[in-house]
């Protein structure tokens, strides 16, 4: 295992060694106009926004990777407890935060 990341509070088959704190990692975007202009063609014929679903899977990744480096810069091997939230600062720009409980785990 290299680094593991779980939504649960615990690790089956693992053990929590030390508990680090909690870890963030935040993003903010700008939607793109591109993007903005093909959803709203879309709303007058349903369907998926494809294009708003690809930044915003970007976003979370890169909400997640952060979160992840800041935790590996503490000494974990392991976010526990992970969770997403999101917010719209402003029209237009849009925050994503990953966080959880930075640890320390080992094998059972």
């Amino acid at each position: 295992m290299d680094f593991l990341v779980s939504t649960m509070n615990d690790a089956p088959g693992y053990r929590v060694q030390a508990v680090l704190g909690e870890v963030t990692g935040l993003t903010v975007r700008a939607r793109n106009v591109g993007t903005q202009i093909g959803a709203g063609f879309k709303a007058f014929v349903g369907g998926e926004l494809k294009g708003l679903t690809k930044q915003l899977q970007e976003t979370r990744d890169e909400a997640m990777q952060r979160m992840v480096e800041t935790a590996r810069a503490r000494g974990a091997n392991a976010v526990l407890a992970m969770r997403f939230d999101a917010n719209e600062v402003s029209a237009g720009y849009q925050e994503i935060v990953a966080y959880g409980t930075a640890v320390v785990i080992v094998q059972a």
